[in-house]
């Protein structure tokens, strides 16, 4: 009876670990809801289960820093990020200088991302310059990302972080509710996000506000993330706060994804992100810029998972 009853717990033990293991769990780090990675991650996520039965989740961290530590070590499968922050993940500079995280690699670009510094639209604020003297979120112990995007939009207009009045922040979340709230006068935001729209509805109006675009500007610019560079922007629906075509310091989204996983996984991955974007808009407006005809871009100290790599060769998306 006991060799009966082992024998059947072992049988369905095995049976259940071998069900799992075939539907093992992928996970997107990503921000909080709101921002507009986690509403990529969730789209993504969406589709891979719905359309190839890819079992998919979002799991929200605290910020950037998080998210690239928890692909490195092996806690998370992929992560949205702007590739200027992969670039110093990857190396262990900036605010990673306390070791490199060797097992980021690159999945895709997925697109060009504007973002910009907006505030209410009766704030007299109208240029970066502007904001001399005003309250600027400012720390972003959470969220570190912030201080190097808001550092190169000031740095557009000549603006140190000493030419404004500054005031703590944890993440983008809260900035922003802090903007809503009253308790500052500007803050930053990837232009499309659903969080900026919150904003707009509770306050009465958002804008963004232009930023310079010359020479000088984009010197300034790339001076702190080399990565960065300008786009013209023009008003949608979607894009709450952009009421007239503007240029905007701009980077490349990219999927990152760690060195563990399986080949197979990210080719399917990489499949399904670039040959479901009609879905993809549906869910998020955002995915319109999906860089389909270019989804591999060499960017220094990064590369490409070989899953990846595999999928661009077989469409000839890839060039040595």
């Amino acid at each position: 009876m006991k060799t009966h009853t082992l024998s059947l717990l072992t049988g369905i033990t095995l049976s259940l670990c071998s069900s799992l293991s075939s539907a093992q769990m992928m996970s997107f780090a990503s921000p909080p809801q709101g921002s507009v990675w986690n509403t990529m991650s969730t789209s993504i996520a969406n589709i891979a289960r719905s359309k190839n039965n890819m079992n998919a989740v979002v799991q929200p961290f605290s910020g950037n820093r998080a998210m690239m530590d928890s692909v490195d070590q092996g806690l998370a499968e992929f992560a949205i990020n702007d590739v200027n922050d992969v670039i110093v993940a990857a190396n262990g500079m900036a605010d990673y200088r306390d070791r490199e995280r060797p097992n980021l690699r690159l999945a895709m670009r997925i697109s060009p991302q504007p973002i910009g510094i907006f505030v209410r639209k009766d704030s007299g604020i109208n240029s970066i310059k502007d904001l001399t003297g005003k309250r600027v979120a400012a720390g972003w112990n959470a969220f570190p990302l912030g201080r190097s995007h808001m550092s190169a939009m000031l740095a557009t207009s000549g603006l140190e972080w000493s030419d404004v009045e500054q005031v703590l922040v944890p993440d983008l979340i809260r900035a922003a509710d802090a903007l809503s709230s009253g308790r500052i006068d500007a803050t930053y935001f990837a232009v499309g996000g659903p969080k900026v729209a919150e904003v707009d509805a509770s306050v009465g109006g958002v804008k963004f506000v232009p930023v310079a675009s010359d020479e000088i500007a984009a010197a300034a610019m790339e001076a702190i993330r080399p990565a960065f560079y300008f786009s013209a922007v023009t008003p949608a629906p979607h894009l709450v706060g952009v009421d007239a075509p503007m240029q905007m310091v701009t980077w490349d989204n990219v999927l990152v994804v760690g060195a563990h996983v399986d080949d197979e996984k990210v080719y399917q991955m990489v499949k399904t992100v670039l040959e479901s974007k009609p879905e993809l808009i549906k869910l998020f407006p955002g995915f319109r810029t999906l860089s389909t005809d270019e989804p591999y871009k060499v960017y220094p100290g990064l590369a490409y998972h070989p899953g990846a790599i595999r999928y661009f060769k077989e469409k000839g998306l890839w060039h040595e």
